[in-house]
């Protein structure tokens, strides 16, 4: 009997998801960054330099980006590591990855880039210092099987850091619901051209795990020394771990 999982607020059989997630983000590639700066006023930015300040990148590092997308993270870990260092670009949307790739190309930027499934990581052990996933986990079907692909891949020593969203501070949770419900849907409907896609990010950020609970996923996965930040009073969390 096939097991279920969740697409946004919706039970569907765990098969389907990656090609239900797929059609969101083929929707949406082509106006994402420009959606992203709309729906956090630019704040996306200044969480993802958090990360990167957090990442402790060193000229030489070996770093994978997954779920990388249009690549934003990537762009700053290639210009840390260096002549002498790696940063892979990986996703598993086709459609992101060339988006994402043909901007790094449009800058001057050369990296390898590659189609894959965070559950099945397509490296050998203990090959990164670094792996970073930014708002992504939460697309994943299996999150504790990708969380282990990615110790797997880590060198020990090496540090994994996911951004993503997160629950919340209490007070603040009903007039966030009302703009992820309302104000998310109505840009993507007249910016993106689908409301859909929206509404579905707001569910997924539901339906994830919570700043404690995937924490301990982390920890159960291999990873010590794990913690989160919460960021603009919980909206997103960077949690870290390390491999030894």
């Amino acid at each position: 009997m096939s097991k279920l999982t969740h697409f946004g607020y919706q039970k569907i059989d765990e098969r389907e998801k990656t090609e239900k997630v797929a059609e969101v983000f083929n929707h949406v590639a082509r106006h994402y960054d420009l959606m992203n700066d709309l729906m956090s006023c630019g704040l996306h930015r200044l969480w993802k330099a958090f990360a990167v300040s957090q990442a402790g990148i060193r000229e030489g590092y070996k770093v994978l980006d997954v779920a990388g997308g249009t690549g934003d993270l990537t762009l700053s870990f290639a210009k840390q590591v260096g002549k002498n260092g790696e940063v892979w670009l990986t996703d598993i949307n086709e459609t992101m990855l060339q988006y994402g790739r043909d901007r790094l190309l449009n800058k001057g930027v050369i990296v390898p880039a590659m189609v894959c499934d965070a559950e099945k990581l397509p490296f050998p052990d203990n090959y990164f210092d670094r792996v970073v996933v930014s708002f992504g986990l939460r697309n994943m079907t299996h999150k504790e099987d990708a969380l282990s692909e990615m110790n797997r891949v880590l060198k020990q020593g090496g540090k994994l850091l996911v951004l993503e969203f997160s629950r919340v501070w209490k007070p603040l949770r009903n007039l966030y619901d009302m703009y992820s419900f309302s104000v998310l849907p109505w840009l993507g409907k007249h910016v993106a051209k689908s409301a859909e896609s929206y509404r579905y990010l707001a569910e997924s950020i539901r339906v994830h795990p919570d700043q404690a609970t995937l924490q301990k996923m982390m920890e159960d996965t291999g990873f010590v020394c794990a913690r989160f930040f919460n960021l603009t009073a919980g909206v997103v969390a960077l949690h870290t771990g390390m491999k030894l």
